[in-house]
């Protein structure tokens, strides 16, 4: 069984603010918060593959940055794969999601963040300045 890679941007703005998008499905995920991104398609490089879900999800260029950590595991058969990224255009847009919203060092854990992003936030925060 091969495994599916999934790939998801912690999109930094000034001040250490990180972008958390709220899902709209499936059902079972929805209403909680993740970092934007999506399935890499099969022949596609991950960090295009990132550069493309966010200009589908929210709108946005963005430039890729570092890699966080090695392969966060997901559901099984799924792993996800995360970058630090900055954006170079546009203004996020909820295109995909119920919501976004901008967090700060001061409210990092203010969202209901998924399972699966929990712990990269938690290593996101040690990687950002205070």
């Amino acid at each position: 069984m091969s495994t599916v890679v999934v790939v998801a941007a912690v999109i930094v703005a000034p001040g250490g603010r990180v972008l958390a998008a709220q899902r709209a499905e499936p059902a079972a995920l929805a209403g909680g918060w993740e970092f934007p991104g999506g399935k890499v398609d099969p022949g596609e490089n991950e960090r295009v593959a990132l550069v493309r879900e966010c200009r589908e999800e929210l709108g946005v260029e963005i430039a890729v940055g570092e890699r966080v950590g090695g392969d966060w595991p997901l559901s099984p058969g799924y792993v996800m794969r995360v970058w630090l990224c900055s954006l170079i255009s546009g203004v996020p847009e909820a295109k995909e999601h119920l919501a976004l919203r901008w967090l700060g060092p001061g409210d990092y854990y203010d969202v209901d963040w998924l399972g699966a992003d929990l712990p990269i936030m938690k290593t996101v925060e040690n990687l950002l300045p205070r």
